[in-house]
Formats: C-alpha cells, structure tokens, sequence
C-alpha cells in the first residue's frame, strides 16, 4: 500500500502542479488578451491617422499640381516679357547706332567748318564788347544827368547864389 499512498501523492501533487500551471496560464493569457486589446486600439488609432494623413497628402498633392500648373502659367508670360525686353533692347542698340552716326557726321562737319565757327565766335566778342561799352556810356551819362531830389518834408540848407 505504500506505494499506492505514494501513488495517490504523486497525483495530487500533479494535479496541485497542473492546476498552478492552468491558474499561471490563465493569468498569462489574460495579461495577453489585455495586451492585444491596447494593441488593437492602438492599431485602431493609428488606421484614422493614417486615413487623415491620407486626406492631407492627398490634399496637398492637389494643391501642388495646381501651384505647378500656375507656375507653368505665369513661365509662359514671362517668356513674353522676356521677348518683349529683347526687343526694346535692339531697340536700344539700334538707336545708340543712329545716335553714334549722327554724332560722328556733326564731328565731321564741325571740323569741316571749324575756321566759320572760329569767325562767327570772334564777331561775337566783338559784339558783346561793343555791347558792355554802350552799356558803360549809358550808365555814365544817366548818373552826370541825376540832379539831387529831395526827400519830401525834409528841410533845405538856405542857398546862397554867390557861390
């Protein structure tokens, strides 16, 4: 019988094991399915952030393409200006052309006719000469003609014609 008893232990004791084993398991597993169920909702929560990231992307995507079909746009106009600009300087080195042209026949003729020029700059020293002369005679003439006026209610000296 001893070995009966032990056998009857042996048991117990096994079933004692198994039942710690099937309580530490039940524990286990319920810490686990309170793991995946945070796990779940974080999944959860990240499925809608990434749906409103999606939107936002997708959003920002449509902009771009209309900010790129924009900038399309105003190239296009700009390349206008840029042609217009090139035009008006052709323009402008067109008329330096002219302008240099004329000058260097002015140049020409000036040299051409520089002892005229010469002549006509002498009369005229002579004229202003003459001129600032007659204006000196004018003056002095005008200043022996000036008698000595009176200032009116101021008194006079007595005259004495014997002088």
């Amino acid at each position: 019988m001893d070995w009966q008893i032990l056998l009857y232990i042996a048991a117990i004791v096994a079933a004692v094991g198994f039942l710690i084993l099937c309580i530490a398991l039940a524990v286990t597993l319920n810490s686990l399915k309170n793991t995946l169920k945070e796990v779940s909702g974080t999944v959860s929560g990240l499925e809608n952030q990434l749906q409103g990231v999606t939107l936002e992307t997708t959003n920002l995507l449509h902009k771009t393409n209309e900010l790129a079909e924009d900038i399309q746009v105003k190239t296009e106009k700009l390349n206008g200006v840029v042609d217009a600009v090139k035009g008006v300087g052709n323009s402008v080195t067109d008329l330096n052309a002219s302008v240099r042209r004329i000058t260097m026949s002015i140049a020409s003729q000036a040299e051409q006719n520089e002892e005229k020029i010469a002549q006509v700059v002498q009369w005229s020293n002579v004229a202003m000469g003459i001129r600032d002369k007659w204006k000196a005679r004018k003056a002095y003439n005008t200043q022996q003609t000036e008698t000595y006026q009176p200032v009116p209610g101021q008194k006079q000296l007595p005259h004495n014609d014997q002088y």
